[in-house]
């Protein structure tokens, strides 16, 4: 039933004009590996994606070790457009909670707390959570975190322009504008103080960076020497106890913040609160974290498009899709088949794991006309880059009113388009297509 997945060497993200069956192990026999995190440092492997959507739509992978992580047992590999649309809405075959969404599998003793989060459940009780939570974006509270995004925005803008003219012309766009933009709007939504919010991103890079040693550092090992996982209890005892202090403050002294409507919800168990908590910090941050500096690079790639954005041609709504399909800021999501199915004509035996790859269905021919050509005015646009079905990402609103602010201050300070002024330097990690770094010409 399966078939043994063959390496191939690191694929870029296509420019324009690239074909990605050019790329190694293009050949209909090779199964192309997609699972092993470091080929992504060196960009998305759109010619390995291309392979597996021909010839090899839900195909079998081996999960080797890497990184010091153990081998696991494989999983399926969804890689075309409607495959990915039909695990996701359909629940009741391709679970959520009976092995999480992450393709390494959870300890044992650990998966009874992950699935307290609502990433981690499936309908109805997942349906019940998303409700609660929902009542905290109001439409006040929205158009208060427009204003304050746009005047951040525009603030880190400013100070980067200035701070490149000083030296050589060049900021580094990651850590001069968009980690603290992701950040910042994200403690602002939260209700975190000031003083508190380096915590935020030293929780994101250690939970969503846990595979790259720049960002989270060698994994923690536990008595006997095997990491440990980065979502399990023991590693995130400090978040939660940070949780349960700033609900308790919340309730004493409440403000116009998500944090105080959830710690006012009697509805809420503390453990529950505390999973929202990790989820809207590090799922909230890293969205728009992930997203901002790859919709620029993109645009920096394709000056002609950034100079159509710039004189109004194309409309920014349309654009911010485009630049989410290009560079969706999630790459996979793991499911657990319920029972034995079939899909895409392959046999899928209960207990499975299958996992969704969103990049590669953005990319599916069968759906968007010249995939790898960024059209900022493509119509339509059913991109996965937020999901589908039930677990729709619950912050699609936020993220991309937060992308749509941040590239209006971006055409409003930089006349011309970004150039850049060095290599990219990319997350090794096989879940979020994250860059760390991006010097670019700005001034």
């Amino acid at each position: 039933m399966t078939s043994r997945a063959t390496p191939t060497p690191p694929a870029g993200e296509p420019g324009p004009g690239a074909d990605p069956d050019s790329g190694p192990g293009s050949g209909p026999d090779a199964v192309p590996d997609v699972f092993d995190p470091r080929q992504y440092a060196a960009g998305v492997p759109h010619a390995a994606y291309r392979v597996l959507r021909d010839h090899h739509p839900v195909a079998w992978q081996q999960e080797h070790e890497v990184l010091g992580w153990p081998a696991g047992p494989g999983f399926w590999a969804v890689t075309r457009h409607a495959d990915v649309v039909r695990v996701l809405k359909d629940s009741e075959t391709y679970s959520s909670y009976l092995g999480a969404t992450q393709i390494r599998d959870p300890d044992p003793d650990d998966l009874p707390f992950i699935r307290r989060m609502m990433l981690n459940q499936d309908p109805p009780e997942h349906g019940r959570l998303r409700r609660l939570v929902s009542r905290a974006f109001t439409p006040r509270r929205v158009d208060h975190f427009a204003s304050v995004a746009r005047a951040r925005a525009r603030s880190l803008f400013e100070q980067a322009v200035a701070t490149a003219r000083k030296n050589d012309g060049t900021c580094d766009l990651v850590t001069d504008v968009t980690d603290d933009y992701a950040l910042l709007n994200l403690a602002d939504l939260l209700g975190v103080p000031e003083s508190d919010r380096g915590l935020l991103l030293h929780w994101t890079q250690r939970v969503i960076g846990y595979q790259d040693p720049d960002e989270a550092g060698p994994p923690v090992l536990d008595a006997v020497g095997k990491p440990v996982n980065p979502r399990s209890p023991a590693a995130l005892r400090d978040m939660f106890a940070y949780a349960r202090e700033l609900a308790g403050h919340k309730r004493r002294h409440p403000g116009d913040d998500v944090m105080t409507v959830l710690a006012a919800d009697g509805e809420l168990a503390t453990a529950e609160l505390e999973m929202f908590f990790f989820l809207l910090t590090v799922a909230g941050n890293d969205t728009v974290r992930g997203a901002a500096p790859g919709g620029l690079l993109a645009l920096a790639g394709h000056p002609e498009a950034y100079a159509q954005l710039r004189a109004g041609v194309v409309d920014l709504e349309s654009a911010v899709d485009e630049l989410l399909r290009w560079h969706p800021p999630v790459l996979t999501f793991r499911r657990t088949a319920v029972r034995d199915t079939e899909l895409a004509g392959t046999p899928v035996r209960a207990g499975d794991k299958v996992v969704v790859f969103h990049a590669s269905a953005n990319h599916d021919e069968r759906v968007f006309a010249e995939p790898h050509r960024l059209d900022l005015a493509r119509t339509p646009n059913p991109h996965v880059s937020f999901g589908d079905g039930p677990h729709v990402c619950l912050g699609a609103h936020f993220a991309r009113l937060q992308l749509r602010v941040l590239y209006e201050e971006a055409l409003r300070a930089l006349p011309g388009p970004p150039r850049v002024a060095g290599p990219p330097r990319r997350l090794v990690s096989n879940f979020i297509n994250g860059l760390k770094s991006l010097p670019l010409h700005v001034a």
